[in-house]
């Protein structure tokens, strides 16, 4: 799974920088950094080197941190005392696992990057605090894809087709890459993750809806629910029982956190 996802990503990485290389001005040492040290996406904006960045601030060094400890902890000390199946143990290890990583150790990185002066945004941007499950996706978690799939796809789709069918497609192509990432390696669950996608797509237009905003599915403490329901309910779709037991469980063994 490792190999397959780091070339997905390193091929994605490889775009995002080519296509910002000839439209910002930057230096030899700024493009290697961002192709080798940092896991965002939004190339234009770590490139650029005369955009000023605040310093961040203690409290966000100390989240961090938290988030980083929290994640070991569950990876390596609280999936091995969950009582009950495998299966349990495995989820949560992997939540521990992307606590730990792309919350707790991205987040670092993106500090580090910031008290040098670098435009480094987390890719993750408090996604419990988002109020409808578009702000969800398209503002908060995982500004990576994010930023590449708008690039890439929503951009140039939206001018031929529309913004529903362009943000459809989107989600259409999310679900294919994590089925690549996941399924794959897994060798069962296959269609899964595309479904899930396909899911939250369908979702957000729910959510946009005449009937969704009357039911007031975009804002405040029923678009929070909706935004958890939509994402957590199918969970089991995306991280399928054959991720979790042919390639979490495994990996998790292999570093002794089981």
């Amino acid at each position: 799974m490792w190999a397959l996802a780091f070339s997905i990503f390193a091929g994605l990485k490889w775009l995002s920088w080519w296509q910002a290389r000839g439209e910002v001005p930057h230096t030899a040492s700024r493009s290697i950094a961002y192709l080798l040290a940092w896991p965002g996406m939004d190339a234009e904006a770590f490139l650029l080197a005369d955009r000023r960045v605040a310093r961040p601030a203690a409290r966000e060094w100390l989240l961090a941190f938290v988030k980083t400890a929290v994640g070991a902890g569950l990876f390596w000390g609280m999936a091995r005392a969950v009582p009950g199946p495998l299966l349990l143990q495995g989820w949560v290890g992997m939540i521990g696992l992307i606590l730990l990583l792309h919350f707790g150790s991205f987040h670092l990185v993106a500090l580090a990057w910031q008290r040098l002066g670098v435009d480094a945004r987390p890719i993750m941007s408090a996604p419990l605090r988002a109020t409808s499950l578009s702000e969800f996706w398209g503002k908060r978690w995982n500004l990576g894809f994010r930023q590449l799939s708008y690039d890439f796809i929503f951009r140039p789709l939206e001018r031929r087709l529309g913004a529903w069918p362009a943000t459809f497609l989107v989600f259409l192509a999310s679900g294919v890459v994590h089925d690549m990432v996941i399924s794959v390696p897994a060798r069962g669950g296959y269609g899964l993750p595309t479904a899930y996608f396909v899911l939250q797509g369908a979702g957000v237009a729910v959510e946009r809806s005449r009937a969704g905003r009357r039911l007031g599915l975009g804002r405040g403490v029923r678009g929070w629910l909706y935004m958890a329901a939509c994402t957590a309910g199918p969970a089991f779709w995306l991280f399928h029982p054959p991720f979790v037991e042919s390639v979490i469980l495994p990996f998790m063994k292999a570093v002794k956190a089981l």
